[in-house]
């Protein structure tokens, strides 16, 4: 044999083996790149994901990410939340069936139609007719993917139902599409509802999470209630609903008329769900927003600002919260500065993203991953003084060797000691503006000790006692 034809048959086989296992350490890191599913853990009132990790949901309110988004501003968007710790992005599939209608013009259904979905062969978007409403969907979907997040995605938004939009058949044919179209991604989780008391149209939000549990026995479903509600209301014993999430909302104290009034206190929600049986997660979805107006409709009223939502986030999570979800009043909207926009908005969403509160979110996250995870529990025992009213609550949760006291005002903070491990501990005072630690100093654990924090006692003063047991 020639061997010319020796060497060539030789380097033919070497690049084919080259590029083979190019091949496979291409499969890999694509393999490696996957989610893994996010589940309900063992102890029942947090999540982990499938390969046991804990994970503790930071959401951020991206409601109209799949229509008012391009694919650059879907990826700008994404890396943003990504640098400030967010794991989670809640959105609208449907948000207006009347219009429902993307940036590129794609229409979702036919006649306004939840069973007539409008799918085209192909996926390219560089090339209209083989870019549809669903394929748009599906890349945001993956480029969360790509930077660790997940996407809670309600179905569709309750004003529709509640208009009388959606019947039953086309609620569960349209769930089953959404599991065949959507449900192979691992980064996904089922928010069922959309701000309508579960009370209204029942019958559409039980077919709706029926279909679901039916054709992805995988993924979790949860249910997206009104304001100054839960889901626990009318779904906890519902075999399809795997957590709960109440939303406290947006009015303040004096504009709560509603009873039971729960005021600003959104612990309260947190404190009832969790004592709840069959044991199920549950978490604050939908606080004030960040410059939103008290209320809402009222665009002069006073906005809620960064420390009114660290106030409903260490509130919530001390009190049993399995995570937190965060809202911007322009960046929930996509509102892009032109003009006014719902409730009063002035604000570029580019600009919005980076507000004080966006970025102070991440410090909660941080503090109850910094410590053993699971065995976290809410202890109010550990408060000798007054729990407190309204702004003055103090919050404390523990676990074996850790213990953290939240305080909105700055009050003096005194102290059951011998609640954690060790014959002494460590204290120090944690900063939720920047996830800052001041070491207080070292104590006997027993008795009772009396702490006080930095600065003046006022709203927003806030701070979280941190007592760690010392080994020596």
């Amino acid at each position: 044999m020639d061997k010319k034809i020796i060497v060539k048959k030789k380097s033919t086989i070497k690049a084919i083996l080259v590029f083979g296992l190019l091949g496979l350490f291409f499969l890999n890191v694509t393999a490696q790149k996957e989610l893994p599913l996010i589940q309900v853990a063992p102890n029942k009132h947090f999540f982990q994901t499938s390969d046991g990790q804990p994970f503790f949901w930071l959401g951020d309110t991206g409601w109209l990410l799949f229509v008012k988004m391009n694919r650059e501003e879907i990826i700008q968007y994404l890396d943003n939340r990504k640098s400030k710790g967010y794991n989670l992005i809640q959105v609208m599939v449907v948000h207006d069936l009347k219009k429902a209608v993307n940036i590129y013009g794609d229409t979702a259904f036919v006649n306004k139609d939840l069973s007539q979905p409008i799918t085209t062969a192909g996926n390219d978007y560089k090339n209209a007719a083989a870019y549809d409403f669903w394929d748009h969907v599906e890349f945001a979907i993956q480029a969360a993917a790509q930077r660790g997040i997940y996407l809670a995605l309600v179905p569709v938004w309750g004003s529709n139902v509640k208009e009388g939009m959606v019947s039953i058949a086309a609620a569960q044919s349209y769930a089953k599409f959404l599991v065949n179209r959507l449900g192979h991604h691992q980064n996904i989780i089922w928010l069922n509802g959309g701000d309508l008391k579960g009370s209204e149209k029942t019958e559409i939000w039980n077919a709706i999470g029926n279909a679901l549990r039916a054709n992805d026995p995988k993924h979790l479903i949860g249910f997206h209630p009104r304001g100054r509600s839960t889901s626990s209301e009318w779904f906890h014993q519902s075999s399809w609903l795997d957590f709960n999430m109440f939303q406290s909302g947006h009015k303040d104290y004096a504009q709560d008329t509603v009873e039971p009034r729960m005021g600003e206190d959104n612990w309260k929600f947190m404190q009832a769900d969790y004592a709840l049986q069959p044991t199920k997660p549950s978490f604050d979805g939908e606080p004030s927003y960040e410059m939103i107006p008290h209320g809402l409709h009222d665009t002069t009223a006073p906005k809620w600002k960064a420390a009114d939502l660290r106030r409903y986030a260490y509130w919530s999570v001390f009190s049993g919260g399995a995570g937190f979800t965060y809202g911007h009043n322009a960046v929930m909207q996509f509102h892009n500065g032109q003009g006014v926009g719902d409730y009063g908005s002035k604000q570029d969403w580019k600009d919005a993203m980076n507000d004080p509160g966006a970025g102070q979110m991440q410090w909660v996250k941080k503090l109850v991953l910094s410590k053993p995870y699971f065995d976290r529990v809410p202890d109010q025992e550990l408060i000798v003084s007054k729990q407190g009213e309204r702004y003055e609550r103090i919050v404390a949760t523990k676990g074996k060797d850790y213990a953290f006291v939240y305080t909105y005002t700055g009050r003096v903070l005194e102290i059951q000691m011998g609640k954690i491990a060790g014959k002494q501990v460590k204290a120090s005072w944690y900063n939720p503006r920047n996830g800052t630690y001041q070491l207080i100093g070292k104590y006997r654990n027993q008795g009772t000790q009396v702490f006080q924090p930095n600065g003046k006692q006022e709203a927003g003063n806030d701070w979280i006692l941190v007592l760690e047991t010392m080994l020596n």
